[in-house]
């Protein structure tokens, strides 16, 4: 179900498209929903309808819209016509509840059986807020028997600790007879799911529990306090699952990964990184502080240092990447490179050795081993409606502050003075300068600032 407007999250956009961990809170369910093989996957959707189908068209769900907004159960209603009999069980599940297991979930489905009415129950601490659920007998247990809500608890009803999460499978036929049986004769005028338990208690239709022992995976998102909770416990979660897999981390409170993370052996994590997309460090890798790393590869033994920006990049054994360095799409850099403060590489491979250590740009260009590109030099890649390559040979020199004027080829072992713009091939093993000469201009005298209103 993601019908929802959730109105406490102040936005404009639909409750179930905000992002935990860099997808939407739908996303989540869906994945979790997938692992059980689903014959058919059902999402209604009400507020932000448009939106929400549009970031999800591709992925083989069937739509229904709930239009207004009266309830559980109406939202339920508007299932039935997509519902197929021949599946003796349906699973339904909450898109803004984005931490459920998969195995949960199965847990779920396994106690319908296609016979059953199956409620996904948790014991909390304070249930303040939550249905309870109410068994046959004193004992946990009796047969479930109903859901009463806080506000109709009696005394003793209030000290129960087990308590309804909104979620829950039932026998497919059964359910669409039950929803539609439905009625709003309460205070909201709203048709509740809850009310399905009565009638199938009074039916003689089994009515189980399936208890989740984890209260992060049955919690909802409600407002921007709430999505930030989530966040900060499945980032936990995630941390704890590479810890326990010998990755070392400064400090898991402050770690983040939004997207997919593998990791070598003496992998070292500091504070504040954040990797999306996926990533993948070798043996021995070492991140430094406040880094960024989307869809990269970082090969063994390198160092990225503190305050790097990567995307789209390799990078090689042993490399040494940072401070402040950003590597950008199509970065692609061999064996002990350095890439060192404030340089830029985009769509460049660098071989073996090369080095680029200070205020440095590099894009599309061929970089051979062991060159030495100099602080401030460019590539002047972009002549204003197309990219143009450089090529580096090995062991070539590019002193600071050149301008390499793409399409441009430097030989192998050339050496380009500083200063220099070049704007031709530079032989292999030779000098090259382009600069003007330098001239002294005698008797020039600075400017003298005319002071107003003299």
């Amino acid at each position: 179900m993601a019908a929802g407007k959730g109105t406490r999250m102040k936005s404009a956009l639909p409750k179930v498209l905000h992002r935990l961990a860099g997808e939407p809170l739908l996303q989540h369910v869906l994945l979790a929903a997938a692992d059980l093989g689903a014959a058919r996957t059902v999402v209604v959707t009400g507020h932000g309808a448009e939106a929400v189908e549009a970031a999800f068209a591709d992925d083989g769900l069937v739509f229904v819209r709930q239009s207004p907004q009266l309830g559980t159960g109406h939202a339920v209603q508007q299932t039935v016509p997509a519902l197929d009999e021949a599946n003796p069980t349906t699973l339904i599940l909450n898109g803004d509840v984005p931490l459920i297991r998969s195995a949960t979930a199965a847990a779920v489905a396994d106690a319908c059986g296609g016979r059953r009415l199956a409620l996904l129950t948790i014991d909390l601490d304070d249930p303040s807020g939550y249905g309870r659920i109410v068994r046959s007998g004193d004992e946990r247990g009796g047969h479930v028997v109903g859901i009463v809500e806080h506000k109709d608890c009696s005394p003793r009803q209030l000290a129960i600790r087990e308590v309804y999460t909104g979620m829950m499978a039932a026998p497919t036929a059964w359910l669409r007879r039950a929803v539609m049986a439905l009625g709003n004769d309460n205070a909201q005028r709203e048709y509740y799911l809850t009310d399905i338990v009565a009638m199938a208690v009074s039916e003689g239709l089994p009515v189980v529990a399936a208890h989740a022992s984890d209260e992060t995976e049955v919690l909802g998102v409600n407002s921007p306090r709430q999505l930030a909770d989530l966040e900060r416990r499945l980032q936990r979660r995630r941390a704890e699952a590479l810890m326990e897999a010998g990755v070392r981390m400064a400090d898991p409170a402050r770690f983040d990964l939004r997207g997919e993370l593998a990791c070598g052996s003496d992998v070292e994590i500091d504070v504040g990184v954040v990797f999306e997309g996926r990533v993948v460090l070798g043996d021995g890798v070492r991140v430094g502080a406040h880094c960024v790393l989307r869809d990269c590869e970082v090969a063994e033994g390198a160092v990225i240092h503190p305050f790097c920006h990567l995307e789209g990049a390799k990078v090689g054994a042993d490399a040494r990447i940072g401070p402040y360095a950003r590597l950008r799409p199509g970065a692609d850099l061999g064996a002990e490179v350095h890439i060192g403060n404030f340089v830029e590489v985009k769509n460049s491979t660098l071989a073996a050795g090369a080095k680029a250590n200070h205020l440095a740009y590099l894009g599309d260009a061929t970089v051979g081993e062991r060159v030495n590109y100099g602080a401030g030099s460019i590539t002047a890649n972009y002549d204003g409606a197309n990219k143009h390559r450089t090529v580096i040979g090995a062991d070539a020199h590019i002193g600071s502050n050149c301008v390499l004027v793409a399409p441009v080829s430097i030989g192998a072992g050339a050496t380009i003075g500083g200063g220099s713009t070049v704007t031709a091939d530079a032989p292999a093993g030779k000098l090259t300068l382009g600069r003007g000469r330098q001239v002294t201009i005698e008797g020039w005298t600075r400017p003298v600032k005319v002071k107003r209103g003299a």
